[in-house]
């Protein structure tokens, strides 16, 4: 017989780059496997340089990075690891994005624009990524848009579990901030005994972003505890309009609840200044010591990363994670 037969171990190996190592560094805990050493820096001219200190050839490469401000930055550093990776013979590379840069961009509105989403998704595919792990894209078709497989995480499960053991004796109802996102509001529902559900009707000029105006509240909100669900908060105009108009419906409270805290600009006043009594958020981005105040309440993403690398590394099931509805 010709040939040679061998059987090779798997090898997982988790890469991170720097803007967000905290996070990295609880999933590589997690998985009991340390980061793989590197070597990043700037050049005077704002270029990236990355270099691995230990052999990743044939290795199942898990690449971690959150794009957060400064965000072209980051996601180059990124793109950059993964070409440093497939130049160096990993065997499968998988990019990990906490939070994908420019998942808002991902329709046409008027003519001349971009799909910069669509665009994300083949600077990806070209630098060498076989494989996809995102958490709350912004609308779902954006899987749509990588050529390859993308594991969608939702960290429903980790913030309702939150809200149910907390708030769980009261009477509850679930908002979503907009008619669009209603389908995650039914999600949050099933996992709240079935709490009634309403919606904010807004409008929003598509010359004017970041700015909305809530209009009125559709549905029985009349004193309850409003669960106000939504995928982040950037400047937190959208989601502090719709808790204040909550308020005037008549609601007894409003906890606020997302995925990706941006906390932009002058997001962090507004959060203060709402009538939410509370805003739960994950760590998908990194949030300065500064940009904390007293309701904000942090809540890891971690675990579920993990898992979810494991289950991709040891040919599993993502979708089990979920009850089968990823």
């Amino acid at each position: 017989m010709s040939g040679m037969k061998r059987t090779t171990e798997k090898n997982l190996m988790v890469f991170s780059g720097r803007a967000h190592p905290g996070l990295a560094n609880e999933v590589a805990e997690q998985l009991g496997a340390g980061l793989v050493p590197t070597s990043a820096y700037d050049f005077a001219n704002g270029e990236i340089y990355v270099r691995f200190e230990e052999s990743v050839r044939g290795s199942d490469a898990f690449v971690i990075q959150s794009h957060t401000s400064p965000i072209n930055e980051w996601i180059m550093e990124q793109l950059i690891m993964v070409d440093a990776l497939k130049r160096a013979s990993a065997k499968r590379i998988t990019v990990v994005l906490p939070f994908y840069g420019y998942a808002r961009q991902d329709k046409k509105h008027r003519g001349r624009e971009p799909i910069s989403a669509r665009l994300m998704a083949d600077l990806f595919k070209t630098a060498g990524a076989n494989r996809l792990i995102c958490v709350d894209l912004h609308t779902s078709q954006i899987q749509g848009f990588f050529d390859g497989p993308v594991d969608h995480l939702m960290a429903l499960p980790i913030l309702s579990d939150y809200v149910r053991d907390k708030y769980g004796d009261q009477q509850l109802a679930v908002v979503s901030p907009d008619a669009g996102r209603i389908k995650v509001a039914e999600q949050w529902s099933a996992r709240l005994n079935n709490a009634p559900l309403a919606f904010i009707h807004k409008t929003r000029d598509i010359d004017r972003p970041n700015e909305t105006v809530a209009n009125r509240v559709v549905g029985e909100v009349k004193n309850r505890v409003c669960i106000l669900v939504d995928d982040m908060i950037d400047t937190g105009g959208t989601i502090t309009k719709a808790a204040d108009a909550l308020i005037a419906e008549g609601a007894a409270g409003v906890v606020i609840a997302a995925t990706h805290a941006i906390l932009s600009g002058p997001a962090v006043d507004r959060l203060k200044n709402c009538q939410a009594s509370e805003v739960i958020v994950t760590n998908t981005l990194p949030i300065a010591e500064d940009r904390r105040f007293d309701k904000l309440t942090e809540l890891s993403i971690a675990p579920l990363i993990s898992r979810a690398i494991r289950e991709v590394f040891e040919d599993g099931s993502v979708t089990s994670l979920f009850d089968g509805r990823a």
